[in-house]
């Protein structure tokens, strides 16, 4: 009887190290694991989004390797555990092709970064600011506050056009004057318009330019280029053309539209 007793006493102290064992491996991994997570997030010279993602990825990759150490410290083969998981991973993904895709896709934008939070896009059919930027797919804000989510792998396929992603914008401003006016004086009042605008960019190479660009079938266009900082681009662009109507009314300068002339001829009888 004191021999039973003996191998169950044994075999509790057996059991509990290996219990004790385990909790500590895990609780050494997700304490490893989320010290290596923020270390990694508050890398300075990483994108945030990027970051974060690098130090969640780090962490559950801790907690996996602890999870099969504590596999082993209960005598599980964890040689033939991978296989069989490996196993079961490949046809998870092969059922899974579509959103092992946009995880992919997600992966390369976190990476090469062709836009950011806060940015203004569009890629293919779809446009707005983005919001968020996950693994699965991207979320969009539309200048009239619809909520866009469209699947990284669709954006990643598409031409992606990011429009804030640069500080500075050019931008043409087209004027049309008519025949009978004054050319010469019609640049000067333009010239004088954007003398009053202090928004411009007006370093070498990017100095405003006016030109004539088209003789239409109703006006001379003249084109004013100008260059501005990319968060100032449609306030100036506002200001810009209300200055210039006004000022062109106030010289006496036409802005043309279009006309039509109706001929009309009395039946021959």
């Amino acid at each position: 009887m004191e021999n039973d007793y003996s191998q169950y006493i044994e075999l509790a102290i057996t059991w509990g190290m290996r219990i004790i064992s385990a909790l500590a491996i895990l609780i050494a991994g997700w304490v490893a694991g989320n010290w290596v997570k923020k270390r990694v997030s508050n890398i300075s010279k990483l994108d945030k989004t990027l970051a974060s993602f690098l130090g969640n990825f780090a962490k559950y990759a801790i907690m996996a390797v602890a999870l099969v150490a504590v596999l082993g410290q209960f005598g599980i083969q964890t040689a033939s555990l991978l296989a069989v998981l490996g196993a079961a991973g490949l046809a998870i993904g092969l059922a899974l092709q579509g959103t092992l895709s946009n995880v992919a896709a997600g992966t390369m934008m976190l990476i090469l970064r062709p836009f950011g939070i806060g940015d203004y896009i569009e890629s293919g059919s779809i446009g707005g600011t983005v919001t968020s930027l996950g693994l699965f797919g991207i979320e969009l804000t539309t200048p009239d506050n619809k909520y866009i989510y469209a699947p990284n792998s669709q954006v990643w396929s598409s031409e992606i056009v990011n429009y804030t992603k640069n500080k500075q914008r050019r931008q043409d401003v087209i004027v049309g004057i008519s025949y009978n006016d004054d050319i010469n004086k019609a640049f000067d009042v333009l010239t004088e318009v954007l003398n009053k605008e202090s928004r411009l960019i007006e370093t070498k190479g990017k100095e405003p330019i006016i030109k004539v660009t088209n003789m239409g079938d109703f006006s001379v266009d003249i084109m004013v280029r100008i260059w501005t900082k990319t968060d100032d681009f449609f306030v100036v662009q506002w200001d810009l053309k209300k200055a210039i109507k006004e000022a062109l009314d106030a010289n006496d300068i036409d802005i043309p539209f279009p006309t039509q002339i109706e001929i009309q001829r009395a039946d021959v009888a």
